[in-house]
């Protein structure tokens, strides 16, 4: 057992970095003699800040966490101040022996853990797990893996910051505290739904509420996604119509104006339908076309801040179509180093886990020199741009992800990276020179044009459009936006109107009229829903992409091509959440549990109070949802049902189990009777009374159609007489009618354990197979296959080739 300390403080002398190579290894690889031992979380990271200290120094890896909560035990008592028992996994054991052994040889050591919290709280814990009681042990901290950085953090030390350990130590207690006490309360709560309707959820979501949890952060993050949800299947779509006029200058020059209103009203004139639409278009019959105003204003517009790490997941996905989890690693990749030929490895970017958007000054500095000596002095502004974080609960002392050397151009390193690599050090890259470069200049222009018929009401039309001025930050990088999420006028931006006075006539050369639906909101990306937790200040830069993992792993939540929807089984958990646990469900709680942690982290609040103030309004209601739950079982018990059991004759309620969702018979423990669900009609295509057109090649009987452990199977209903059972014959897989490029056989879809590919219809002879949906047209440069690629692009397999989708052909739905 190991009670969490008050503090960490321990003292020694500076140590200078030197400048020979170190030794550097991940724990368990060999003795050192060195004087001086640092620890880090990964072999690369060791791997290169290694080679920018002395010989005297030792560099070994944690490999990640060191101790934590046991895994199948609470691991914390919340009647003696929720102190928690650590223990070092199985698997850790030997590392930390190595670490123990290593640091007793040195003379000190230096925790090199990342800059964030849960950096501080695993040097806290390789301190405590090794036991260093008498040994000097400092902590040194930087942002970007580079020698001047690495140098710069040893110069100055410092103590572990315990304010740190305890604000991450406390949301580690809160979140294991919602997970074991609230989880196993979701099996009965789901279970007493489904003794209600059991229409509620199909064969395949009832074999996925074997593994039912709930968390802190994640239930939230379920709560936006199944309430947008519900906001979109609850539209009506409302008709409306639009006019638009083909409208030429005497010069024969081309525009398009959208009718807005009557003259001399302020209102939008509404057009609910069709009817209304040709009024206006029978009191346009002959109407003269006057330029009726023009309005031109300059528009600076500015550019977008460095990233941090929910607009570089963001804009990852809009841009490269990464997900939120892949764009972490590829950036973990970048921050702990690569081989740049004779440099040797290099962290190519500053730390990925940050809600800052500030930058240092020296690289400030050397971005404006590198904007002017490539763009000239016109693209840099006259004063450095200096950026705040608008997050509720930006995290202390970081700063924005950025290259470590903007001279390092994405060109000029491309050939040492993977494609991957490139394309995100290149997004990177971009953002950060563009937000120190100049505002783009545009004339954003007005037209106002009355459309006036003898005897009847006078229209007005409107066209905006914008010219470009000065380019700016626009002639490196312009920031994508999610559907419906434009700033106002950026539309317009490149719409180019004629030369246009005030008075001068026009032509209409047609009047086009266009029924339109309003739409409903959006359906959550991950971009979107990365912005929306952040926006409501719930997470953590490092917990984004794993909620959103986690979402989908436990079936709540599906991904189809980066759009989010909530499963049946997601909408029921988050129904029944919110009735038994509005505070842990309260998006505006958890934003402020977030605000509460950090006065944890800056000293403001003792973490064990915050603990405290949490743990009484929840353990109230885990008390009544346990209640709950035992008066609906009790009631269950008490009702008689459709389904009575073939042994003892009582009632059968649905149960959750460890393989999903089963009939019980209410007599348990007397009666220990259970079956599968049987299916309504209609799922997964089993008839009603669950019995299917196969009979028992035993007793004759027909065969059901059941569920087990490993899926469907064939069942006799003669059972427990007869206790036959038989596969279900696997499906013919489905022919493309592409052929294979190797043999000439077709391509067939198939299935696999992470999702559809595409593979050859003569395997095994041919075991050709590619991941992405195969197009029939070859390639034009080639004759390769082509596939759908990311971003609805066609790809070649074969050469490197890419272009749009043929017409006709369907975006990838793998």
């Amino acid at each position: 057992m190991a009670k969490t300390p008050t503090t960490g403080r321990t003292s020694s002398r500076k140590r200078r970095a030197g400048n020979s190579a170190a030794q550097t290894s991940s724990a368990g690889n060999g003795r050192s003699t060195s004087r001086h031992l640092v620890i880090v979380e990964s072999p690369a990271k060791a791997a290169t800040i290694g080679r920018f200290l002395g010989r005297d120094y030792t560099v070994k890896a944690s490999m990640g966490h060191v101790r934590d909560l046991p895994e199948r035990k609470l691991g914390v008592n919340p009647d003696k101040d929720f102190i928690p028992w650590y223990e070092v996994p199985e698997d850790k054991r030997k590392v930390v022996d190595e670490i123990r052994a290593a640091g007793e040889r040195a003379e000190d050591v230096y925790l090199a853990t990342d800059p964030d919290r849960e950096g501080e709280a695993i040097a806290w814990h390789v301190m405590e797990a090794a036991g260093w009681r008498s040994k000097p042990v400092r902590r040194v901290v930087f942002h970007s893996i580079t020698e001047d950085a690495v140098k710069e953090a040893f110069a100055h030390e410092r103590d572990i910051d315990m304010e740190l350990v305890n604000a991450q130590q406390a949301r580690r207690i809160e979140d294991r505290l919602v997970g074991f006490k609230l989880s196993p309360l979701l099996k009965p709560l789901v279970g007493q739904e489904l003794n209600r309707n059991r229409n509620i959820l199909t064969a395949e979501d009832l074999d996925t509420t074997s593994s039912l949890s709930a968390g802190r952060v994640q239930s939230v993050a379920l709560r936006l996604v199944a309430e947008r949800d519900k906001e979109i299947d609850a539209f009506v779509p409302v008709e409306y119509w639009s006019i638009d006029a083909a409208l030429l200058t005497g010069e024969n020059a081309a525009f398009t104006a959208s009718l807005r209103s009557l003259v001399g009203e302020k209102d939008e004139l509404s057009l609910p339908d069709e009817a209304a639409a040709n009024a206006v278009l029978a009191n346009l019959d002959g109407a003269a076309y006057r330029v009726d105003s023009v309005t031109t204003r300059q528009v600076n517009r500015r550019p977008a801040p460095p990233f941090i790490t929910s607009t570089l997941q963001q804009e990852a996905s809009r841009r490269l179509g990464f997900s939120a989890t892949r764009t972490m690693a590829i950036a973990q990749q970048l921050y702990e180093g690569i081989a740049i030929g004779s440099e040797g490895r290099q962290g190519l970017i500053t730390y990925m886990r940050t809600d800052s958007p500030q930058v240092t000054p020296g690289a400030i500095q050397e971005t404006r020199r590198y904007i002017e000596e490539r763009w000239g002095k016109d693209y840099v502004p006259r004063t450095p741009r200096r950026y705040t974080s608008r997050s509720k609960v930006a995290q202390e002392a970081h700063e924005a992800i950025r290259p470590t050397a903007i001279r390092r151009t994405p060109q000029e390193i491309r050939q040492h990276l993977t494609s991957e690599q490139a394309r995100l050090y290149e997004l990177i890259w971009n953002r950060m020179v563009a937000s120190q470069m100049a505002d783009a200049v545009l004339d954003s222009t007005r037209v106002d044009v009355r459309a006036t018929a003898s005897g009847k009401p006078a229209y007005l039309f409107r066209a905006t459009g914008s010219v470009v001025r000065f380019a700016g930050f626009r002639a490196l990088y312009i920031e994508q936006r999610d559907e419906g999420n434009a700033r106002d006028g950026e539309d317009d931006d490149s719409r180019v109107l004629p030369p246009l006075q005030q008075g001068q006539p026009l032509d209409c050369t047609g009047l086009t009229p266009e029924q339109h639906f309003t739409q409903p909101p959006p359906r959550f990306t991950e971009a979107s829903l990365v912005r929306a937790l952040e926006e409501q200040g719930i997470g953590r830069p490092s917990t984004y992409a794993a909620i959103i993992n986690t979402l989908v792993n436990r079936k709540y939540v599906t991904r189809d091509r980066r759009v989010l929807r909530s499963t049946n089984l997601g909408k029921l958990v988050c129904e029944q959440l919110i009735s038994h646990f509005p505070d842990i469900m309260d998006i505006s709680f958890t934003g402020r549990m977030e605000d509460q942690l950090d006065e944890v982290a800056n000293g403001k609040q003792e973490w064990i109070a915050f603990l405290h103030d949490f743990y009484g309004p929840f353990s109230e209601d885990l008390s009544r949802a346990r209640k709950a739950i035992k008066e609906a079982t009790q009631e269950a018990a008490s009702e008689s049902t459709n389904e009575p059991c073939d042994v003892c004759g009582r009632p059968m309620i649905v149960r959750l189990g460890r393989f999903g969702a089963f009939l019980s018979c209410t007599g348990y423990p007397d009666c220990k009777n259970s079956r599968d669900i049987p299916r309504a009609a209609g799922d997964s295509g089993e008839q009603s009374d669950n019995e299917s057109e196969e009979t028992c090649d035993l007793c004759g009987k027909p065969m059901a159609l059941r569920r087990g452990r490993f899926g469907p199977f064939y069942a006799c209903t003669g059972y427990p007489e007869c206790k036959n059972t038989r596969r279900l014959p696997k499906a013919a897989p489905r022919d493309t009618g592409v052929p294979c490029p190797r043999c000439g056989g077709n391509l067939v879809e198939r299935r696999g354990r992470r999702g559809p590919f595409y593979g050859c219809s003569n395997f095994p002879t041919c075991n050709f197979l590619v991941n992405r949906q195969p197009l029939p047209q070859p390639c034009p440069e080639c004759d390769g296959l082509m596939v759908v690629g990311a971003r609805q692009q066609a790809n070649c397999t074969n050469c490197a080739w890419k272009g749009p989708l043929p017409a006709g052909e369907p975006a990838s739905v793998a």
